[in-house]
């Protein structure tokens, strides 16, 4: 069996009795960084081998697991924070997996991305998930094409970015209502809110850490408003 866990994205409290109890019984797990596993495991006194897997060996380590499994051994992959096989590597392996009819299961946990967004005020129902944006090629087509984009916009950005990212919403995709939240579950959690102008002016005097999950309010002219409700209807 091929288990994918969820760990927390910050605060050790948030993991499941479920995924506690897989991380003990499989033979190994695969994390995208050991040193941040162990640390997790360590906590909650788990004894178990930890082997990498991330962007840079993805493809040497999934024969590695697909022989694991095929000799019967119960196999975990987590990641750093959160959920994976969204914004890392795994979707990969996953496929790779059930072409040989082999079983996967998803064992449910934290992501900054769910987590961020029911804190944000803004409207869920219907998101462009970008994940994190290309540095430098790619970029501004990519900008362009969000221009049309009706649905709630969420990307991921480093402290290092946003400011960046940040100015290129104001030149692409005009004056928007954004929501930054950032080291969620943290000590250090923050919530920052306003119009993009707003915010690129607050970040310009006091930068900001941590990793950042960015909401872009859906353009205002987007068909989407709350009926009121009217007597007599």
């Amino acid at each position: 069996m091929f288990y994918v866990v969820g760990t927390p994205i910050g605060n050790l409290e948030d993991i499941t009795f479920r995924a506690l109890r897989i991380l003990k019984e499989v033979d190994y797990i695969f994390a995208e960084d050991t040193r941040v596993t162990k640390k997790l495991l360590n906590h909650y006194e788990i004894e178990k081998t930890v082997y990498q897997y991330h962007e840079h060996n993805k493809f040497h380590q999934i024969e590695n697991i697909l022989n694991l499994l095929k000799d019967n051994k119960n196999i975990a992959l987590v990641t750093d924070a959160g959920t994976p096989c969204i914004s890392d590597p795994g979707f990969e392996l996953v496929n790779e997996i059930l072409k040989e009819n082999i079983k996967v299961s998803g064992i449910p946990g934290p992501s900054s991305i769910i987590t961020g967004g029911s804190i944000s005020g803004l409207d869920m129902r219907r998101i462009a998930y970008e994940g994190f944006l290309p540095k430098k090629k790619g970029r501004q087509t990519l900008f362009n094409k969000l221009k049309e984009e009706e649905r709630m916009i969420i990307i991921l950005e480093s402290p290092n970015r946003i400011l960046k990212t940040l100015k290129d919403i104001k030149e692409y995709l005009g004056e928007r209502y954004i929501v930054i939240t950032r080291e969620l579950t943290k000590i250090y959690e923050e919530v920052i809110r306003g119009n993009v102008s707003e915010i690129i002016e607050k970040l310009e005097k006091k930068p900001v850490k941590g990793e950042i999950v960015l909401f872009i309010r859906a353009s205002e002219d987007n068909g989407i408003y709350l009926k009121k409700e009217v007597k007599g209807e």
